[in-house]
C-alpha cells in the first residue's frame, strides 16, 4: 500500500463509540452555550417599563428627573435604550392625578413611581399589585402607605423626607442672619403629615433662643395672604413657612408676599430660594429622586416592595439667596456663609 492509500484510509476511518461520545459531549457544551448568549442577548433587548407620576409640571421636577435619570444611568438603566418611562404630570392639578394614576395602570407598567405624596395616594387608590416607589414623603407611615419603615409591607417603598430637628436648624440659621429676631411666624398647618414634629423642633430651639413662635395656620392657598397680613400685624421679625400642600401650590406667590413684607423667610424646598425666596435648609431632594433609582433596579429584578424597607435622608442642604438679603437689607456673616452648599448670587 503506498504512503498515498495510507493517508487516505485514516481520513475514512469508521468513529468508534468513545469518538461518538466525546462528539456528542462537545456538540452538547456547543448548544448550550449557544443558547445562553441567545438568551442574554434577549435579557440585554429586552425594555423594561415604569411609569412616573408627578401632581407638578415637568418644569417643575427638572433637576429631579436629570438626577432620578443619573441614578438609572448608573444602574445600566438608559432611557429609549432599555428602559421606557412614561411621564405624567398633573400640571399642579390634583383633580387630574387619579386618571393619571388609571392611565398608567392600564399600560401595565412594571413600577410607579411618585413624586410627593398625593401621586402617592393617587397610585395606591389605582393599584394594590403593581408596585409603587415613594420618591418622598413627608411621613408614609402617618400618611397610610406603609405599615413601618422598616417592614412596608404592601405595595408601596420607597424614601421619607423625616430626618431629626431641620426645624430647629432652620430657626439657628435665621437667628445667624436676623440676630434681633424676638419674634418668628411659622406659616403652614402641622397637622399635615410629617410638619407635627417639625413644629415640636422649632419650639425647643426657639425657647433656647428665647424667640416667641406666632403658629398661622394656612389650610388652603386663599389663607397665604392672609397669614402674611397677621404676621406683620403681630410684628414677627421673620417667618418659616412649612412645606404643606397648599403652600407648595403657590410657591411664587409665597416669594412674593414673603418681599413685598420685607419679612426674612426661610422654606423647606430649595425652588423657593430659587424663585427669589431667602433661604433654605432641609432635605436634598435631588439625592431622594437619584436614590429612587435604586429601588426601581430592585424591584425590576424581583424584590417586592413589602421586603425593601424605606429608607431616611441622608443629604441635606442649605442654600442662601444673596440678591433677596441684600434687597431686605441684611448682611449674611462670613460663618453662614461658608456652611451654605449653595450661594445664588
Amino acid at each position: 500500500m503506498s504512503p498515498f492509500d495510507r493517508h487516505y484510509s485514516l481520513r475514512f476511518t469508521r468513529a468508534t463509540p468513545a469518538m461518538t461520545k466525546t462528539l456528542q459531549i462537545i456538540l452538547s457544551i456547543i448548544a448550550l452555550l449557544a443558547c445562553n448568549a441567545i438568551g442574554e442577548a434577549q435579557q440585554e433587548q429586552k425594555v423594561r417599563r415604569i411609569g412616573f407620576l408627578s401632581g407638578v409640571s415637568r418644569s417643575f421636577l427638572s433637576s429631579r428627573i436629570d438626577a432620578f435619570r443619573l441614578g438609572l444611568r448608573d444602574l445600566g438603566y438608559v432611557e429609549g435604550k432599555n428602559i421606557a418611562i412614561e411621564w405624567r404630570f398633573a400640571e399642579g392639578k390634583a383633580d387630574w392625578l387619579t386618571s393619571l394614576a388609571g392611565e398608567l395602570v392600564r399600560l401595565k407598567v412594571e413600577v410607579i413611581v411618585t413624586a410627593a405624596p398625593l401621586p402617592t395616594n393617587a397610585a395606591k387608590k389605582a393599584t394594590g399589585t403593581i408596585p409603587i416607589i415613594m420618591a418622598f414623603d413627608d411621613d408614609p407611615v402617618g400618611s397610610g402607605f406603609v405599615t413601618s419603615l422598616a417592614r412596608p409591607g404592601g405595595n408601596i417603598t420607597g424614601l421619607s423626607t423625616q430626618a431629626s430637628d431641620i426645624g430647629g436648624k432652620q430657626l439657628e440659621l435665621l437667628k445667624e442672619i436676623v440676630p434681633k429676631l424676638s419674634r418668628l411666624a411659622v406659616l403652614g398647618n402641622s397637622t399635615v403629615p410629617g410638619y407635627g414634629q417639625m413644629v415640636k423642633e422649632i419650639e425647643v430651639a426657639a425657647k433656647a433662643l428665647a424667640v416667641k413662635v406666632l403658629y398661622l395656620i394656612v389650610q388652603k392657598p386663599e389663607d397665604i395672604e392672609a397669614a402674611f397680613q397677621s404676621a406683620t400685624k403681630e410684628r414677627a421679625n421673620a417667618i418659616i413657612v412649612l412645606g404643606t400642600p397648599a403652600i407648595l401650590s403657590r410657591q411664587q406667590d409665597v416669594v412674593d408676599l414673603a418681599a413685598k413684607n420685607r419679612l426674612p423667610t426661610t422654606y423647606i424646598r430649595p425652588e423657593f430660594v430659587e424663585h427669589g425666596g431667602l433661604m433654605t435648609y432641609g432635605v436634598s431632594m435631588n439625592d431622594l429622586f437619584r436614590r429612587a433609582a435604586t429601588y426601581v433596579d430592585k424591584i425590576l429584578k424581583g424584590t417586592k416592595p413589602a421586603d425593601i424597607p424605606v429608607e431616611q435622608p441622608m443629604k441635606f442642604e442649605f442654600v442662601i439667596n444673596l440678591k433677596t438679603a441684600k434687597q431686605l437689607g441684611l448682611e449674611i456673616p462670613q460663618w453662614t456663609l461658608m456652611k451654605a452648599d449653595r450661594v445664588i448670587r
